[in-house]
């Protein structure tokens, strides 16, 4: 199965990043990624696939996926509507040498079994999953403090069990993740208007075609497609502020509706009028 690489950045002011995501019919998105993830599913429930662990998640699951380790998106396929609260960290977060600290010698200990999955239960998952539903709500400095107790409980439980993913993991080169991430900011911050496939190649100082194939080995994505689903995100993210359609299209980078239309459809499955009426 091909693994997409998934590009994650920390929050603006923050040195992790929080997601409070809902979806509904979520597209198939088997990825990993360098950075340590706490997911917990605050609403709905189906197929848990880390590695090569195979299982059914329920409502309420709280799990933590070590780096690199491949998994599929908890929203593809619910069995319901979707929500969850993710966390998102790198083992350096902090600084170099953060889990060097004598104190954090049962997180560090936590850090390693998260490369196996793990999955949470009793008293601390539900522990925890209140202290993560509180986080959007919190400022950055109260965000970070609930994060290291939340590590530490985490850390020190008994009430968890290892999901086994087989030390399934694929590690990007220092000099490949630089690269990659570099593409990723152009697009960020040049998404809104025409990306010349010249000028990111140049970036990334190979030729077209060679960029063409790199690109596509490590996201398992044409550039072009990257771009547009980048641009349907932000344009649902304008849908949520009761934009419209119009305004929105041409906000993204779009050059005319119909193409907005047809490109908003293949990656939601709704046409962007369907996607804005459903928000009411």
């Amino acid at each position: 199965m091909k693994t997409e690489y998934e590009n994650i950045t920390p929050d603006k002011g923050s040195s992790f990043k929080l997601l409070h995501w809902r979806s509904h019919e979520d597209r198939f998105f088997w990825h990993q990624h360098p950075e340590y993830e706490i997911v917990y599913i605050h609403k709905g429930s189906g197929k848990r696939h880390i590695g090569q662990h195979l299982s059914h998640f329920e409502e309420g699951a709280l799990m933590f996926i070590g780096p690199n380790v491949p998994h599929l998106n908890f929203g593809y396929g619910a069995d319901n509507e979707h929500e969850e609260i993710v966390i998102q960290l790198r083992d350096d977060f902090l600084g170099e040498l953060f889990l060097q600290s004598p104190e954090l010698h049962d997180v560090k200990r936590l850090f390693e079994l998260s490369k196996q999955g793990l999955n949470f239960h009793g008293k601390t998952r539900q522990h925890v999953a209140a202290q993560m539903l509180r986080m959007p709500s919190l400022n950055h400095f109260d965000r970070l403090i609930q994060l290291l107790l939340i590590l530490q409980e985490l850390a020190v439980t008994k009430d968890y069990t290892v999901l086994k993913t087989n030390g399934i993991s694929y590690e990007h080169s220092h000099r490949e993740e630089a690269r990659i991430r570099q593409i990723y900011a152009f697009v960020e911050k040049n998404y809104q208007k025409e990306i010349d496939l010249q000028t990111i190649a140049n970036l990334a100082n190979l030729t077209i075609p060679s960029f063409c194939r790199y690109f596509k080995k490590i996201t398992q994505m044409t550039f072009t497609d990257f771009v547009n689903e980048y641009r349907v995100k932000q344009a649902c993210k304008m849908f949520t502020q009761n934009q419209s359609v119009t305004d929105v299209c041409y906000a993204n980078g779009f050059n005319n509706l119909s193409h907005f239309t047809k490109t908003f459809k293949s990656v939601t499955g709704k046409t962007p009028r369907e996607y804005k009426k459903e928000l009411v």
